[in-house]
């Protein structure tokens, strides 16, 4: 019988508590089954939540990531717990971006990484937060993200 790949994953299939902040959150991996192949591994989160570390308001964005793999992808629901924890974590918009950016390139190891935050306005203003590792790898199908900037009631 084959090795089971995804035997040392603790979230999958079970309730899944959110964790109390980012720190205390993990990101579970599994092995790439098409390692050869170059392709961009698509999140979007379009209601992530996170709190004013100033005001203890809450700020929205729609966040897209795109990774291409190397040996390891993120396993989908330990990502959803990790940036569920948001919600109660106080944070600028950039450390947030940022932070979650380099949390999934320490996880991973992947050719390749990108983010979008796009926010809501705080204060009358949107600040929308782009982070990536460096030049996406030649060859690679890297669609648009597909988020419009904030554009308000226009």
């Amino acid at each position: 019988m084959a090795e089971n790949i995804y035997q040392t994953l603790t979230q999958l299939g079970g309730r899944g508590e959110i964790p109390e902040s980012p720190d205390e959150a993990v990101l579970e991996t599994v092995p790439n089954p098409h390692p050869d192949a170059l392709y961009v591994v698509r999140f979007t989160c379009p209601e992530f939540t996170s709190l004013c570390p100033v005001t203890g308001q809450p700020d929205f964005a729609h966040l897209v990531i795109d990774y291409v793999p190397d040996d390891t992808l993120v396993e989908s629901k330990s990502l959803k717990l990790f940036l569920n924890s948001f919600r109660s974590h106080g944070a600028f918009h950039e450390e947030c971006t940022v932070g979650i950016a380099k949390r999934l390139v320490d996880a991973l190891s992947p050719q390749w990484l990108r983010i979008g935050g796009y926010w809501y306005p705080r204060g009358g203003m949107p600040i929308d937060v782009f982070y990536q590792t460096g030049e996406p790898p030649a060859g690679l199908w890297l669609p648009d993200q597909g988020a419009q900037p904030y554009r308000g009631r226009g």
